[in-house]
C-alpha cells in the first residue's frame, strides 16, 4: 500500500462507518473490495491490519451501530472475509472476536437487518472469502454454520442460493483436500469431519420428502461433480446411488430435469466416464424413462463427450430422432418411406401425446431442433445420421407449418393444425435444414425442398424472420446445384431453378417491409459470393430485373436496407465489370455507380451505409479493380477527402484500413519487400525508389490524413494510424537516419515538423491540424514527410495511446479520493454554494 493510500485510509474508513454520511457508491465500494483482495494476496501476513488499525475499527464500529444499513453490513462482511482469507489475519481478528460477532449465532444472523438480501449475499461471500484454511473452515462447522448454508440454498433470491450452492462445494473440497484423512470408503467413519457433516445434510435432503430440498441437494451434486474430478468424489457417489436411482424408477419426488444435468456432468468427470460399474447402465436407464423435453439436453450432452460407449452415444441419438420419426410416420399411412428409427428408446405413444398436445408440440419440436443443430454443427459426429431420412422429417414440418400437406392420419391431421403459422417451429426446422445441407451430398429428395423452399419464399403469408431463415438455407442448397444437376448435363434444369429463384428475388426487393428487402440484398450478396464463377449464374442474374434494382435500393429510406444495397453492388461489381473477361478489353469502372458511391460516401446522413461504401472500396482494392496506379492514386485521394472529417468513427478507421492497403500495394509495385511488415535492406530504400513512393503518397494525401488521424477524438482511429506511421517509417528511414532526422531544426522544414510534433504529442486535444500559416507543415512535400516520419516520437506517442482512457482515475488512491469527496470530506472539493 502506498504512503498517499494509507493515510486516506482511515478517513475513508471513518466516512464509510459514519450512519449520518450517504452512502458510498456500491461500484466505488466493489472497487474498494477488489483492491484489498490484491493487497491481501500479495501479502498474506498480519501485517495487512496490523499497519492499518482503522481496519478493524471499522469494523467494530459498524457491529456497534443500533441500526447500520444494509449495504454497510454487507460491506463489512465481505471486508472481512477478505482480510480472514490468511491464516495469519484469521487469527488476529478471531482475537479481537469480531469474526464471531460477524459470521456467528449472535450477529446479523439474529438481527431484523438479516431480512435483506444483500445482508445475506454478503454474509455468504465473506465466508466464501475466508475459506482458504483449516482453522476458518471449523470455526464455522463448529459454530453452526453448515446447517445456515443449507438453509440459505432455498433463499428466494436466486443469487444467494446460487452463492450458497457454491460455497458448500467449496467447503466440501477444502474439507477432503486439507484434511488428513486414511483411504476413503463408505463408511462416515473415514471422512473429515466437516466434510461428514456436509455429505451427512446431503444425504438427510435426498431422502426428504419436498422436491426443492431434493433439488438444491442435486444442484449441489451437479456442481461437485462438474468442478472436482478427485476420486473421492466416487466414494461419494457409491453411497447415494441407489437413493438418485429411485427418482427414476419410483418417480416419487419429480426432480427429473436436476437429474439430467447432475448425470450430464457426471459423464464428464474423467471419474465416472472411464469407470465399468453402474454409471452407464444408470444414464440408459435415465434415457429411457425420463420424458422427451426432459432427456433431450442429457442426450446432445452425451453425444458431444468424446469418451462416451458407442450404445449409450446409439440410444441418445435415438431420443433426438423419435419426434422426428414420429412426424414422418404421421405424415402420410401407409408409410411412402421408411421411418428414421427401427426402435425407439422411450415409449412412442408419449412422443406422440406430446405432439397431439397444443400447448407441447411447437416446444417439444423446438428444443429437439435446437439440439440436432447442435450436434450437426460438431466438427465430428460421433454416431452415423441418417441424413436423407432427416431431410424428409424437416421438409414434413415446414409442410405442416404452411399448410400445403394434407395428412391422412388422425395424428397427422392433429399436428399439422397445431404446427400452422408456427413461425418458431420454421424459423427451428430451416436452421437444421441450412445445417444438415453443409453436410449432405447429392440425393434426389433435394428437388422436393427445393419447391418447399421457393414456397415459403412466395408465399406472402412467410413472416420477415422466416423468409430471412429460407434465404439462408435455399443460399446453402443452391451450392449443390452443380452436384445434383449440372454433373448430370441437366443445365435447363440449372437454368429453371435459377430463373424461379430470381423471379421470387425481384418481388421480395420490391416489398414494404424494410426487413424483407434488406434480407433478400443479404442473400443476393452471398449467392454472388459462392457462385460468381457460374456461367449459368452470371447469365441469369443479368439476364433479370435484380441488378436495376438494387442499383435503385441505393436510394431506399431505409439506412440498413441502403448498407446492403452498398454491399451487394460491390459484389455484384466482380460480375458486371471486374470479371476478368471484361478486364481484359480495358472495362475498368461503371463510372456512375464509383460516382453514386463515392456520393453516399461524403452525403448519406447514416453511419452505416458509409462503413459499407468503405469496407467495399477497400474490398475493389484488395482485388486489384480499381485500374493503374495512377488511377488508384486519384481514387483514394477522392476517398481521404470524403471521409477524413466523417462523424463516424469506424468509417475513418475503415478509410485507414483501406489507406493501408494503397500502401502495401504501391510499395510492392515500386520493389520494396511485399508484405508493408516485411524487414527493409538498405538496397531497397534508395533515393529513387523513396521519392517515388513518397510522392505518390503525398499526391494522396495520405500523410495528411495519417497525421490528422494522431489526434483523432476517437482512440482505435489514432492507435492504428500509429501503427501505420511507423511501418512506414521502417521502410522509408533505416534506423541509421533517424538520428539524423532528429537533428533537422536547421531544415527550411525544421519549424513545421517541430510545431506537429508538440501538436501530436496534445493526441485528441488538437483535432484540427492547420496546413497553412505560420506554422505550415506540407503533407504533399516527399521530404518534409519524410523528415517528419524520423523526426515524430510515434513510439512515444503509441505507447500513450495504448493506455486507458481512465489509466489514472482507477488507481487506489484516485478511488479513495473519490470515496472522500462523495462523502464530503476532502476540503479541496468543499464549495460555498451561498
Amino acid at each position: 500500500m502506498s504512503r498517499e493510500c494509507a493515510l486516506l485510509l482511515p478517513r475513508v474508513c471513518a466516512a464509510l462507518a459514519d450512519p449520518r454520511q450517504p452512502g458510498s457508491d456500491d461500484t466505488c465500494l466493489e472497487k474498494l473490495l477488489d483492491w484489498f483482495r490484491t493487497l491481501s494476496e500479495f501479502d498474506p501476513s498480519v501485517k495487512l491490519v496490523q499497519d492499518n488499525p482503522c481496519l478493524t475499527e471499522f469494523i467494530t464500529s459498524v457491529l456497534v451501530l443500533p441500526e447500520p444499513s444494509p449495504s454497510t453490513l454487507s460491506f463489512t462482511l465481505r471486508l472481512a472475509g477478505i482480510l480472514a482469507a490468511s491464516e495469519s489475519r484469521f487469527q488476529h481478528l478471531q482475537q479481537e472476536k469480531l469474526l464471531v460477532r460477524l459470521f456467528g449465532g449472535d450477529g446479523p444472523l439474529s438481527s431484523a437487518v438479516w431480512e435483506d438480501a444483500s445482508v445475506r449475499s454478503g454474509w455468504v461471500e465473506g465466508v466464501h472469502s475466508m475459506m482458504h484454511h483449516q482453522p476458518a473452515l471449523h470455526f464455522l462447522c463448529n459454530g453452526g454454520g453448515i446447517d445456515v448454508i443449507f438453509g440459505l440454498q432455498g433463499d428466494p433470491s436466486l443469487f444467494v442460493a446460487s452463492a450458497a450452492g457454491r460455497l458448500l462445494v467449496h467447503m466440501l473440497i477444502l474439507s477432503m483436500e486439507s484434511e488428513p484423512t486414511k483411504p476413503l470408503s463408505e463408511k462416515d467413519c473415514d471422512w473429515p469431519a466437516c466434510a461428514q457433516m456436509i455429505i451427512k445434510c446431503i444425504e438427510d435432503s435426498l431422502q426428504s420428502s419436498s422436491a426443492s430440498h431434493v433439488e438444491q441437494s442435486l444442484k449441489l451434486l451437479t456442481s461437485l461433480f462438474g468442478s472436482c474430478h478427485s476420486t473421492w468424489t466416487e466414494v461419494l457417489w457409491l453411497g447415494i446411488e441407489k437413493e438418485i436411482e429411485s427418482f427414476l424408477t419410483e418417480k416419487t419426488v419429480q426432480v427429473q430435469h436436476a437429474l439430467a444435468n447432475l448425470l450430464l456432468n457426471m459423464a464428464w468427470s474423467p471419474v465416472f466416464c472411464d469407470s465399468e460399474g453402474s454409471f452407464w447402465a444408470l444414464v440408459t436407464s435415465a434415457l429411457e424413462h425420463l420424458t422427451p423435453v426432459q432427456a433431450g439436453p442429457l442426450a446432445v450432452g452425451l453425444l458431444r463427450l468424446y469418451k462416451c460407449p458407442q450404445d449409450v452415444r446409439i440410444q441418445a441419438l435415438t431420443v433426438l430422432l423419435q419426434p422426428m420419426d414420429c412426424i414422418l410416420r404421421a405424415a402420410s399411412q401407409p408409410l411412402e418411406y421408411a421411418g428414421l428409427l427401427d426402435e425407439s428408446v422411450s415409449d412412442p405413444a408419449t412422443v406422440e401425446s406430446l405432439l397431439s398436445s397444443k400447448s407441447s408440440c411447437a416446444g417439444l419440436l423446438c428444443q429437439n431442433l435446437a439440439h440436432l443443430e447442435e450436434l450437426l454443427s460438431l466438427i465430428h459426429l460421433p454416431v452415423d445420421v441418417p441424413y436423407a431420412s432427416l431431410l424428409r422429417s424437416l421438409t414434413t414440418i415446414l409442410q405442416f407449418c404452411n399448410g400445403f400437406l394434407s395428412p391422412t392420419s388422425p395424428l397427422g391431421s392433429t399436428i399439422s393444425r397445431i404446427l400452422i403459422n408456427s413461425s418458431k417451429v420454421q424459423r427451428s426446422a430451416l436452421d437444421v435444414v441450412a445445417a444438415l445441407l453443409e453436410r449432405m451430398s447429392c440425393d434426389t429428395f433435394m428437388e422436393t425442398l427445393f419447391d418447399v423452399l421457393l414456397a415459403y419464399l412466395e408465399s406472402p403469408n412467410t413472416s420477415p424472420t422466416v423468409l430471412k431463415k429460407t434465404f439462408q438455407a435455399t443460399s446453402k442448397w443452391l451450392l449443390h446445384l452443380n452436384d445434383v444437376f449440372c454433373s448430370n448435363g441437366e443445365r435447363q434444369q440449372t437454368e429453371k431453378i435459377l430463373e424461379d429463384v430470381f423471379l421470387v428475388l425481384q418481388k421480395r426487393l420490391c416489398s414494404p417491409c424494410w426487413e424483407v428487402r434488406d434480407s433478400s440484398l443479404e442473400f443476393l450478396t452471398v449467392l454472388i459470393k459462392c457462385l460468381r464463377d457460374q456461367e449459368e449464374f452470371r447469365q441469369s442474374l443479368l439476364s433479370s430485373e435484380v441488378p436495376r434494382l438494387v442499383e435503385n435500393l441505393l436510394e431506399d429510406p431505409e439506412s440498413y436496407v441502403r448498407a446492403s444495397a452498398v454491399t451487394a453492388v460491390g459484389h455484384l461489381a466482380f460480375i458486371t465489370y471486374f470479371a476478368p473477361e471484361l478486364l481484359a478489353v480495358g472495362n475498368q469502372f461503371n463510372k456512375e455507380t464509383v460516382i453514386k458511391l463515392q456520393e453516399m460516401l461524403s452525403t448519406d446522413p447514416e453511419g452505416f451505409p458509409r462503413r459499407a461504401v468503405i469496407s467495399i472500396f477497400t474490398k475493389w482494392l484488395r482485388q486489384g479493380c480499381t485500374g493503374q496506379l495512377e488511377d488508384t492514386e486519384q481514387f483514394v485521394s477522392r476517398v481521404i477527402q470524403a471521409v477524413e472529417h466523417d462523424l463516424d468513427w469506424e468509417v475513418r478507421l475503415g478509410a485507414l484500413e483501406l489507406v493501408e492497403v494503397f500502401c502495401s500495394q504501391t510499395i510492392c509495385q515500386l520493389g520494396v519487400p511485399k508484405c508493408l511488415y516485411a524487414p527493409v535492406s538498405s538496397a531497397v530504400t534508395s533515393p529513387a525508389h523513396q521519392n517515388k513512393s513518397l510522392q505518390v503518397f503525398c499526391r494522396a494525401k495520405v500523410f495528411s490524413f495519417l497525421f490528422r488521424s494522431l489526434c483523432d477524438c476517437d482512440k482505435p482511429v489514432g492507435q492504428r494510424a500509429c501503427d501505420m506511421l511507423l511501418v512506414l517509417r521502417g521502410n522509408f528511414c533505416p534506423s541509421s537516419t533517424l538520428k539524423e532526422s532528429q537533428e533537422a531544426g536547421d531544415s527550411p522544414a525544421g519549424p513545421g515538423i517541430a510545431w506537429l510534433q508538440r501538436t501530436v504529442r496534445q493526441g485528441s486535444l488538437a483535432q484540427n491540424i492547420p496546413s497553412d500559416g505560420g506554422n505550415r507543415v506540407d503533407f504533399e512535400d516527399p521530404e518534409s514527410m519524410l523528415l517528419a516520419l524520423g523526426t515524430v516520437e510515434l513510439e512515444k506517442l503509441r505507447d500513450e495511446l495504448n493506455k486507458c482512457s481512465d489509466h489514472v482515475e482507477k488507481s487506489p488512491q484516485s478511488l479513495l479520493q473519490d470515496i472522500l469527496a462523495t462523502a464530503g470530506t476532502i476540503e479541496d472539493n468543499e464549495a460555498d454554494c451561498y
